[in-house]
């Protein structure tokens, strides 16, 4: 029967946008729209604010908290962090920031934790209910700050974290898409030249009455074949596309192997490599200096790694920390991080400042991922710039060829 109501608790309840019209102080008119369960909640929150509704009516359908992004929990951080900085209690300052907030999923989220904390739930339980938008870092650090009484550093520690995590994530997401966008760039120009241009000067060519080049000739058939063939081959590519993924989801082996190769490629893997590792030291970091125990800390730092080889590695290291090993010795046994990584850990346990050197790691590493995303930048400009010159210029000269032909034959 309890876990029957502790079910009924976690599960949301719908919020609506309502659009109201109401008497202010000093029977001023009002109008605006506002966001609550029913009508009676907001009647009840404008009250408060000396607004007299007069007509009340839902405007869309139910809003659910789907679309929260990893940026809109580190706002939410600071923002709470600046709250119970500011004295504000817990409660309170979580209808402030959600009255503040204009995206209706991030106020629906609140308005839940809000009604967890009013019954009498720990924030971090509250917290807890939403795994799908709050980590375990999250809830551990909260956690710890409610033990602790220093709830507000340990939300704008969070929220710090989450920074730093988010601007890796961006430029280890340039650093694959980048290549990735100058293939398909100068595949979709050729295609577009091959069915839209090309055609145009093949019904030309045709009253010349003549051979063509070879070259030409060449462009002509890869033309008829891309206006046959072009939307099955889209077909195909799409579908592929997302059978792959979805198998990757499925299939965790294929995951792993599908990371593995990753981290093997030229360039984009020693980025990939370094960022994974990052995102490991900073998250262990934050975690152990917030006073949360080395294993479970290590617990939290593999699902963070965004690598399935890293996070495997990880789990094996947490195994081997919980035994008794170094934290160090169990990195190494791994034959995974980097030999400069391993060393400066071991110096932070010798030490005694473990934190401070996961956190130089981190540093180090984050700033290698920038530089190497700006030098492949850098070396992907003139190459695109090669590429598609090579493409169009190669369909273009072989156009005019024939007419070449034809001017030296006149």
């Amino acid at each position: 029967m309890a876990r029957q109501t502790n079910k009924l608790k976690a599960r949301p309840r719908h919020l609506y946008r309502w659009k109201w019209i109401g008497i202010g102080p000093q029977a001023r008119p009002l109008t605006g729209e506002s966001i609550g369960h029913s009508k009676t909640d907001i009647i009840v929150e404008l009250s408060k604010q000396n607004i007299h509704v007069r007509r009340i009516q839902r405007k869309g359908g139910s809003y659910s908290s789907g679309s929260i992004k990893s940026a809109d929990i580190m706002i939410f951080s600071r923002q709470m962090a600046t709250m119970i900085n500011a004295g504000i209690p817990l409660l309170q300052a979580l209808y402030v920031v959600a009255e503040s907030l204009k995206k209706p999923s991030m106020v629906a989220l609140l308005k839940q934790l809000a009604d967890d904390v009013a019954s009498g739930t720990s924030f971090s339980d509250a917290l807890g209910h939403h795994p799908q938008h709050f980590d375990r870092l999250f809830i551990h650090l909260v956690q710890a700050g409610e033990q602790a009484g220093t709830l507000s550093s340990m939300l704008e520690r969070n929220a710090v974290y989450k920074e730093k995590v988010e601007s890796l994530k961006a430029r280890v997401k340039k650093a694959l898409w980048y290549p990735f966008t100058v293939l398909i760039t100068g595949w979709g120009i050729t295609l577009l030249l091959l069915i839209k241009v090309v055609p145009q000067f093949e019904s030309m060519f045709q009253s010349f009455g003549a051979e063509l080049p070879a070259l030409t000739q060449l462009i002509v058939n890869l033309s008829v074949l891309a206006q046959q063939l072009w939307l099955p081959l889209l077909g195909i590519l799409m579908t592929t596309v997302l059978v792959f993924k979805w198998l990757v989801r499925r299939s965790s082996a294929l995951a792993y192997r599908l990371d593995k190769a990753i981290l093997q490629l030229p360039v984009i893997g020693s980025i990939v490599n370094k960022a994974a590792v990052a995102r490991f030291a900073r998250t262990l970091a934050t975690t152990f200096a917030s006073g949360v125990p080395l294993v479970d800390g290590l617990d939290t730092a593999a699902g963070s790694s965004g690598n399935k080889v890293y996070e495997q590695a990880v789990r094996q290291v947490r195994q081997d920390v919980a035994t008794g090993q170094q934290l160090h010795f169990s990195m190494r046994m791994t034959n995974c991080f980097p030999t400069l990584t391993v060393q400066m850990v071991s110096i932070g346990e010798e030490a005694g400042a473990l934190a401070t050197m996961l956190h130089r790691v981190a540093e180090y590493y984050e700033e290698e991922v920038d530089n190497a995303v700006d030098a492949l930048t850098s070396l992907m400009e003139p190459l695109i710039i090669i590429i598609l010159g090579i493409l169009v210029g190669g369909i273009v000269v072989s156009m005019y060829l024939p007419i070449f032909d034809l001017g030296t034959v006149i």
